[in-house]
């Protein structure tokens, strides 16, 4: 199979290029810069220049391949609605360009925001809708699409990917931590986050791409739900730092950026996804990854 990866040298889709080669599929990867482009050459893909805005390119790597995953996302979450309107533009041409082809086209996702108080479960449906909803209302549009002879996926992702060189959400919080001398954890601490080391990650997408129906919602998790007392204590403690609750109101200002997503409830089950998928993550644990963390350099 030859697969169009969007995203393909960012921290999950790099090894989610290392996962599909290795597997013996070939990889074209939308590159941005000459960096990146260098960077997918070296593994062996071949390289489609372009990036999220650029519609053509998106138009080609789908049309010209046997299946697409896209996990580029601009990630602005200054500006939000540019992010989300990117996103939905981007799938919106790729399952235009794939309608009535067959082939898959598995669309990255998260658990934010579908359910309150409880872990989500792949047979919850996704609320945002519409070109104005969290993430431009992507996963409920590229599903549409699975009656319209595309085989549509939808992947959850756990909101932390771990694993050593990862620069998101756990490594914003020990950022955060170092900056405000000290480590917090919003409310109670109650709330769960779920989690997966991404090279389980990267495998599940390829199962997914390999085989999962048209329709299917999945879940890339592998540990259902770590409350976020937990982790900020973990950090505190690995800096030597004091372990504080923070107001919600005030979570952006005391933990940075990240306090609004580390205040939610992120927890969410994989039993289907594992079943269907034959995935059986069996990678590093969140705890076994941090101490990289908290050893890394800061910027």
């Amino acid at each position: 199979m030859r697969v169009f990866i969007t995203g393909a040298s960012g921290w999950i889709g790099s090894h989610t290029v290392d996962e599909f080669l290795a597997a013996g599929h070939e990889v074209l990867g939308l590159a941005r810069s000459d960096a990146s482009a260098a960077t997918l050459e070296a593994k062996g893909a071949e390289v489609l220049r372009g990036d999220l805005d650029d519609l053509d390119s998106l138009r080609e790597g789908a049309a010209s391949t046997d299946g697409t995953v896209h996990l580029a996302n601009k990630h602005d979450f200054a500006n939000p609605a540019v992010s989300n309107a990117a996103e939905r533009a981007a799938v919106q041409t790729i399952a235009d360009t794939l309608e009535g082809s067959g082939r898959p086209f598995l669309v990255a996702s998260g658990h934010a925001g579908i359910v309150e108080g409880r872990a989500v479960t792949e047979d919850d449906v996704n609320p945002h809708v519409g070109p104005d909803a969290m993430r431009g209302g992507s996963e409920r549009l590229a599903l549409d699409y699975a009656d319209r002879g595309v085989r549509a996926i939808a992947a959850r992702f756990a909101p932390t990917v771990h694993g050593a060189g990862d620069h998101g959400f756990v490594a914003a919080l020990v950022a955060g931590a170092r900056a405000a001398g000290q480590s917090g954890y919003v409310g109670d601490g109650s709330n769960e986050w779920s989690a997966v080391h991404v090279t389980d990650a990267a495998r599940a997408v390829r199962l997914a791409v390999e085989g999962a129906p048209a329709g299917t919602r999945l879940h890339v998790v592998a540990e259902e739900g770590i409350a976020t007392r937990d982790i900020a204590t973990a950090i505190g403690e690995g800096l030597g730092l004091p372990v504080v609750p923070v107001d919600p109101a005030e979570a952006t200002t005391r933990i940075g950026w990240i306090g609004f997503f580390f205040g939610m409830h992120l927890a969410a089950t994989s039993d289907k996804t594992r079943a269907l998928l034959g995935w059986h993550p069996n990678g590093p644990t969140l705890a076994d990854d941090l101490p990289s963390y908290l050893s890394a350099p800061t910027a």
